[in-house]
């Protein structure tokens, strides 16, 4: 009897019921917005400021609307101007290249490698057509950042970091965001904390972190913000700073605080799942498992493999039997974007010249989510189905 899988891809575990409690409270008292609060009275908002500042050991913390948004506020912050070059990967989602142009500035994108990581050879040759690297941490893989740090800082590039697939995730032990003067992360519900929507960004550069209090909607309320400068530092920029509203509400943060604080133990799970759905793919004529480098503490919400060299049709073949044993795989290697598998050459609003070394591994590109609601045993079947689907396509090619 052929296996086949009845699982959800899209199905998240349920909100803790700590952070249900905590979101209860605040719709009885109703202080949703971000400022409103009673006398002596700490806001949720406020409080998951703090809260995260501590845990990734940053000094400041704004908590904001999505992680498209701690992007663009990240970038108005440190200068980008209408018409300025920003480099990023050309490997990533749409929301990354849609931050940048929703500053008016233009993406200039770098290659990827079959380690799914930023070209740092490229980079290295296009570190001066920008001033600017957003670099996006793409499906949780991360980079050499040592040696990426250093191309930056010899280009006087500066970097900001998207760490929406790598919350809880570090290279070398440094937390994912703490080397670009900004770390951007993302609360949407597919991430590693789930208030449907939000984000959060962090730096340690005291007026980098007051330009971003401004820019969300401080309305010259900053000083009842726990994570952010001296009030001197806000009297300096304050006057300069338009404010484009969008730091977090108290419910969404009221739910994520409970949620950070088991962040660790939901790390853990996630890459049990990885490893046994990693396992079971390894030895498969024609596919290339990902090897993560030691330097990297990663977490594998999501899982990629490679079919390298694969025509498009044989790729499809793959993704259709799987699809048909209840296993929901994605492919970058489409022509037209499917969902969220779009590429740097779906995004017409940004001009690039084609990059033939990435484009072969684009096309090889297979992704599937790891949701915790999966079982050990279900990652096993899982692998199974891949293994067995991979194999025969492969086994009739010519």
């Amino acid at each position: 009897m052929t296996e086949r899988f009845t699982g959800s891809f899209t199905q998240q575990e349920p909100i803790p019921e700590e952070a249900i409690e905590a979101a209860l409270a605040v719709l009885r008292h109703g202080r949703l917005h971000r400022y409103n609060v009673t006398e002596g009275e700490l806001g949720e908002t406020a409080l998951l400021e703090q809260e995260f500042a501590a845990q990734t050991g940053a000094k400041y913390c704004l908590a904001v609307a999505s992680g498209g948004y701690a992007m663009a506020t990240a970038m108005r912050a440190v200068g980008v101007k209408p018409g300025d070059a920003v480099l990023t990967n050309a490997f990533t989602l749409a929301p990354v290249p849609g931050a940048i142009a929703s500053v008016n500035a233009r993406p200039v994108f770098v290659g990827v490698t079959e380690e799914l990581t930023i070209d740092l050879d490229d980079l290295a040759a296009k570190a001066d057509q920008a001033k600017v690297l957003l670099l996006s941490h793409m499906r949780g893989h991360l980079c050499d950042m040592d040696r990426l740090m250093e191309i930056c800082d010899a280009a006087g590039v500066t970097v900001i970091e998207d760490c929406a697939h790598t919350m809880g995730a570090a290279w070398r032990g440094v937390p994912s965001g703490r080397q670009g003067a900004f770390g951007c992360y993302s609360c949407q519900t597919y991430k590693h904390v789930n208030s449907g929507e939000g984000g959060l960004l962090i730096t340690d550069d005291e007026e980098l972190a007051a330009k971003a209090v401004m820019l969300s909607g401080s309305y010259m309320l900053y000083e009842r913000h726990l994570a952010a400068p001296g009030p001197e530092v806000f009297e300096r920029i304050k006057y300069h700073t338009p404010n484009v509203s969008g730091r977090m509400d108290n419910l969404r943060a009221s739910i994520l605080r409970p949620q950070l604080k088991d962040l660790d133990r939901q790390v853990a799970r996630w890459n049990e799942r990885y490893q046994a759905l990693e396992a079971g793919l390894r030895d498969i004529p024609g596919l290339t498992v990902i090897e993560r480098p030691a330097e990297e503490s990663y977490v594998g919400s999501s899982i990629q493999f490679l079919l390298l060299d694969w025509t498009p049709k044989a790729v499809q073949e793959v993704i259709a039997r799987c699809a048909a044993r209840g296993v929901e795989l994605k492919w970058f290697g489409a022509d037209e974007p499917a969902g969220f598998t779009s590429r740097y050459d779906s995004w017409r609003y940004a001009q690039s010249e084609r990059m033939p070394a990435s484009d072969r591994v684009l096309t090889g590109i297979v992704d599937m989510r790891v949701p915790l609601t999966f079982s050990l045993d279900d990652c096993a079947v899982i692998a199974r189905i891949i293994r067995a689907e991979v194999s025969a396509v492969h086994q009739s090619q010519p």
